[in-house]
């Protein structure tokens, strides 16, 4: 059966892989990318001591016995500045990231507090004729029971709590998440420098196609893989150009091929068999292309190919368009991350519950397309029909490619199984097996 073993591959792939340098980018397009440098702070953050809850910004020591009543000199909400300097028996209402003032040591919230008015009985208060409206409500509004003790530090951000000036907040190396964007904003990074992504081309091949925009031909094959093949690499964030066509002529696939080699990983499909219409391989290696192997013991994708040029990675994938995604998702993937920074190259792999038996030849590596259920809290693997390599419904359907290693002489239903996920974002350091 022959070829190098899919691991075997997938090392041979990655360690020709390198970073292609470091771009700037505006911070609005930055997601999903990988930063080239690090990125240090310009300030603290907080920039001083800011409460964490809406309450009362206090001193511990005047609440070491409670209850107890203290005044209240001051409101402050968040983006203002503190006027006044608590001194004993005193206090400060404060919201929520407003600054603590001089003076307080510590935020006591709101539900641990009652205002005047509400410890006041009607009994307590003098007869109605009597009242002084204006030191009644002073007295009920500018005064509040603190009802529980704290400790010094309570309920306080401390300046520099999230980043301090010159710290490194973002190492080197970091992808760009969501989160990661907002750290870029906080330290007020418009332009961010990132690892360039690489720029990719996709080339069809074989007489037998015909082209999206060609009159219906029944005797003719759709071009699916040109469009399977750019979706899958603008779900890794990376727009290909489309090259159309080669047909099966030395010159007209010369052409194109030369034109794909000005790119920086150029994806063949198709051509790479031994027949001997099959001129990929030949017309490759004339235009300086260095293969580095030509097969793979997978099912599907046997025919899978990798060489370099001086400008170009180059994958030969096969012409079946299920075989071609498949060898898409264990090679290029992978070294399309690796080029772009990213240290998780590999589809994120789970246990799942095989639900049908399995028959398996021993000799090559099984790619299974299948759907994912869960049975409690257990996932459960069915295959999604047909396997044959050229049934795309088979890829169409599927949430994830169930791994049979190349040993096995088979699965029965209910062992226990390894499926890749097809979610599209769901990715981790190791291949997930020695394949």
């Amino acid at each position: 059966m022959g070829g190098l073993t899919v691991a075997a591959a997938q090392r041979c792939v990655i360690e020709a892989m390198k970073k292609l340098g470091m771009e700037s980018v505006p911070l609005q397009q930055a997601l999903g990318r990988v930063l080239a440098d690090d990125v240090r702070a310009n300030r603290d953050q907080p920039p001083y001591d800011v409460s964490a809850m809406d309450g009362f910004a206090i001193h511990s020591a005047d609440v070491a016995s409670v209850p107890t009543v203290l005044e209240i000199i001051e409101d402050i909400k968040a983006g203002d500045m503190p006027q006044k300097t608590l001194a004993a028996g005193q206090c400060a209402r404060i919201m929520t990231g407003a600054p603590v003032p001089q003076g307080a040591d510590a935020v006591i919230r709101v539900e641990d507090t009652k205002s005047i008015a509400e410890t006041l009985s009607p009994s307590s208060l003098p007869p109605a004729g009597e009242r002084d409206a204006a030191s009644l409500g002073e007295e009920m509004f500018n005064r509040v029971q603190i009802n529980v003790p704290v400790k010094p530090g309570n309920d306080i951000r401390e300046r520099g709590e999230s980043m301090k000036t010159g710290e490194v907040v973002l190492a080197a190396g970091t992808e760009i998440t969501p989160g990661v964007v907002g750290m870029l904003a906080m330290v007020k990074a418009a332009s961010v420098p990132v690892y360039r992504q690489p720029r990719v081309a996709i080339l069809s091949t074989g007489d037998e196609l015909e082209g999206l925009d060609d009159p219906l031909d029944a005797n003719k094959i759709p071009d699916a893989n040109s469009y399977a093949l750019m979706a899958q690499v603008q779900a890794v964030g990376i727009e290909p150009v489309l090259l159309g066509i080669a047909r099966d002529d030395p010159d007209h696939l010369r052409g194109l091929l030369q034109r794909g080699l000005q790119f920086d990983v150029l994806l063949v499909s198709g051509g790479t068999s031994v027949g001997v219409h099959d001129y990929v391989r030949p017309t490759l290696e004339a235009l300086g292309v260095q293969m580095k192997f030509w097969g793979v013991a997978m099912k599907p994708g046997h025919p899978m190919a990798f060489g370099v040029a001086p400008l170009t990675w180059v994958f030969g994938l096969p012409g079946n368009p299920v075989s071609s995604m498949v060898c898409f998702e264990q090679f290029v993937a992978p070294a399309l991350r690796c080029i772009m920074g990213l240290a998780k190259q590999h589809r994120a792999t789970v246990n799942a519950r095989l639900a049908c038996d399995i028959k398996h030849r021993p000799g090559r590596t099984d790619f299974v397309r299948v759907m994912l259920s869960k049975d409690g809290a257990t996932r459960l693997a069915m295959p999604t029909g047909n396997q044959g390599s050229g049934i795309l419904h088979s890829m169409a359907m599927a949430e994830g490619l169930m791994v049979i290693p190349a040993e096995s002489k088979g699965i029965a239903a209910g062992e226990m199984v390894t499926v890749q996920l097809l979610d599209g974002t769901a990715y981790q350091s190791e291949a997930g097996g020695e394949w």
